[in-house]
C-alpha cells in the first residue's frame, strides 16, 4: 500500500511539473512559431500553428537593418560593461563587508539591503533629473550607472554571503607567505568564488540586457535604444510589426537562454552557498 501511494504521489507530481512546464513554455513556443508566419496569420481564428507561408523574413529584415542590429551592438555593450563593472566593485566591497568590521558596517548593509526594497518606478523622476543636470542624457555612461545602481546592492549581499563561507584561513595562508590580502582576493578567494561570481554575473547581465523603462527615458535617439526599447519601436500609429517584434524577441531571449544552459551548475551552486550565513 505504500509503494503505490508513493506511485501515486510521484505520477501527481509528474504531472503537475508537466502542466508548470506547459504553461510556462507556451509563451515561448508561440513566440517562436509567430516570428516565422506573416502577419495576418498571428491572429487568425482558429489559430495557425504551422504556417504554410513559412518564412525568416522577419529575421531578415532585422539582421538588414543597421539601426536594428545597432540596437543588439548597444545592449551587449551595456550589459556586459555592467556585469564587469559591478563584479570589481562588488568583489571589493564584499570582501571589505565579510573580512572587516568597522563604524557603520551595520548602517551601510541596512541602506544596502533598503535599495533593494526601493520600487525603481520612484526613482525616475529624480534619477532622470540628475542625468541630465550631470550632462550623461543619451549616453551609455547613464544606462550604465542607473543599472548599477540596482544590480550593485544585489551583487554585494551575495557575494558577501558567499564569503562568509569560506574560511579567513585562506587569507592568513598567503599573508603568512609574505602576500597582500589584495593579492589574497584576487589569487585565492576569487577563484574559489567563482560560482557565486557566476551567479550574480548572470543575475545582473539580464537584467541590464531587459531592462526597458530607464532605457525608455534616459535615452532619445536610436543610437543609444536597446533591444528592449526597440521591440517597442516596431508598434506603429496604426499597424504592428508582430512577426518582426517576435524575432526580435526571440533574437533577445537566446543571451539569457544560453547563458543559463551552460552556467546553470554554477549558478544553481552559487544561489545556494550565497544563501548560506555562517
Amino acid at each position: 500500500m505504500v509503494g503505490k501511494k508513493k506511485w501515486y504521489i510521484k505520477l501527481l507530481i509528474m504531472i503537475l511539473l508537466g502542466a508548470g512546464a506547459l504553461f510556462s513554455g507556451f509563451p515561448i513556443l508561440w513566440m517562436l512559431l509567430s516570428s516565422l508566419k506573416p502577419n495576418g496569420e498571428i491572429f487568425a481564428w482558429p489559430p495557425i500553428w504551422i504556417s504554410e507561408n513559412f518564412s525568416l523574413k522577419a529575421y531578415s529584415s532585422i539582421f538588414h537593418n543597421p539601426e536594428k542590429v545597432r540596437f543588439f551592438i548597444n545592449s551587449y555593450c551595456i550589459a556586459m560593461l555592467v556585469v564587469i563593472l559591478t563584479l570589481i566593485i562588488g568583489i571589493l566591497a564584499s570582501y571589505s563587508f565579510s573580512r572587516f568590521n568597522f563604524p557603520g558596517k551595520s548602517v551601510i548593509n541596512t541602506l544596502i539591503v533598503s535599495v533593494q526594497a526601493v520600487p525603481p518606478i520612484t526613482l525616475l523622476i529624480p534619477y532622470l533629473s540628475l542625468i541630465v543636470s550631470l550632462k550623461l542624457y543619451n549616453t551609455f555612461g547613464a544606462l550604465i550607472l542607473t543599472y548599477m545602481l540596482f544590480t550593485l546592492p544585489y551583487a554585494i549581499l551575495m557575494i558577501t554571503g558567499y564569503m562568509n563561507t569560506l574560511p579567513k584561513d585562506l587569507d592568513e595562508a598567503v599573508m603568512i607567505d609574505g602576500g597582500s590580502r589584495f593579492v589574497a582576493l584576487w589569487t585565492v578567494l576569487v577563484p574559489v568564488s567563482v560560482p557565486g561570481l557566476v551567479s550574480v554575473g548572470m543575475y545582473t547581465f539580464m537584467q541590464a540586457w531587459n531592462e526597458y523603462l530607464f532605457a525608455l527615458a534616459l535615452t532619445k535617439t536610436n543610437e543609444m535604444r536597446t533591444v528592449p526599447v526597440g521591440i517597442s519601436l516596431l508598434m506603429g500609429q496604426h499597424a504592428y510589426e508582430w512577426n518582426q517584434m517576435m524575432s526580435m524577441s526571440v533574437l533577445g531571449s537566446l543571451p539569457v537562454l544560453m547563458l543559463f544552459l551552460f552556467f546553470q551548475r554554477y549558478f544553481i551552486a552559487g544561489m545556494t552557498a550565497g544563501a548560506v550565513k555562517n
